[in-house]
């Protein structure tokens, strides 16, 4: 047993709205940010994230855990068996899934996200365009890209994906120690990713977009700064971002209770 979606939790929401569609790619192991992840909240994040935030404790296991190079046959079924076994097929990587989980959710609240380390398949079709010039829009009809995405989301049994990722969160450890954290706390760094995600902004009305070269900015400078996983929250759509925001709140308030 062990736990997969605690980003499928954050990325099935979130990696399919890449600006560009990019072709299947092998994992790489990301090289070390230059910043070590901070230990203090976000800016707007939830009130208890000041608390401390321990790393949580497994029970007792009667068959020991895979080592980390051997634990994809294991994700592969604890996520399926969360998400249902189709909608793995059609949006999960099949493997280094621990290694991408936590390579993502360090870069969630940074400026980049790579695509090459993420768990999840980009969203299918281009991104939908209103308008020209400096009235250049994200279209409305854009969001139906992601609602399936969105949907198997919201159904996902936050308990038991937290409890499955409690399970098996050495391995998660072990790949941020790999990643060059051996001091690091993996449990603190996946809440402060959703803190951002939620700390993203609520916006109304149509959201304007720049192209001063192959790929599509934010046109207001505040938004176009924002971090990689609060942009991907402005991309889909406030109604989606609402739904996601509701969910990760749930998922978070289980994290904190191990």
């Amino acid at each position: 047993m062990l736990v997969v979606l605690v980003i499928v939790a954050i990325a099935a929401t979130g990696y399919y709205l890449w600006w560009l569609n990019e072709s299947r790619v092998p994992y790489e192991p990301p090289p070390v940010p230059a910043v070590q992840p901070s230990s203090e909240a976000p800016a707007q994040a939830p009130a208890e994230a000041a608390a401390p935030i321990a790393e949580p404790v497994a029970a007792p296991r009667s068959v020991p855990l895979p080592s980390l190079d051997n634990s994809d046959p294991m994700m592969r079924d604890t996520v399926s068996g969360l998400v249902g076994r189709r909608a793995f097929e059609t949006m999960v990587y099949p493997s280094q899934l621990v290694r991408r989980i936590v390579a993502t959710v360090d870069n969630l609240p940074r400026e980049t996200a790579p695509r090459r380390v993420m768990p999840l398949e980009p969203v299918p079709g281009a991104m939908a365009i209103a308008g020209a010039g400096e009235e250049m829009t994200i279209a409305p009809g854009n969001t139906a890209r992601y609602t399936p995405f969105v949907r198997v989301f919201e159904s996902l049994d936050s308990r038991a994906l937290v409890q499955r990722y409690v399970d098996s969160y050495p391995l998660f450890q072990r790949a941020y120690a790999e990643l060059g954290f051996p001091n690091g706390n993996f449990h603190r760094r996946l809440v402060e990713a959703i803190d951002d995600l939620l700390a993203a902004p609520e916006l109304s009305g149509p959201v304007k977009l720049v192209r001063p070269k192959v790929l599509y900015q934010f046109a207001d400078p505040d938004l176009e700064a924002r971090s990689a996983g609060q942009k991907i929250m402005l991309r889909m759509g406030a109604e989606n971002a609402a739904k996601v925001k509701a969910k990760l709140r749930e998922i978070r308030r289980e994290l904190l209770r191990r």
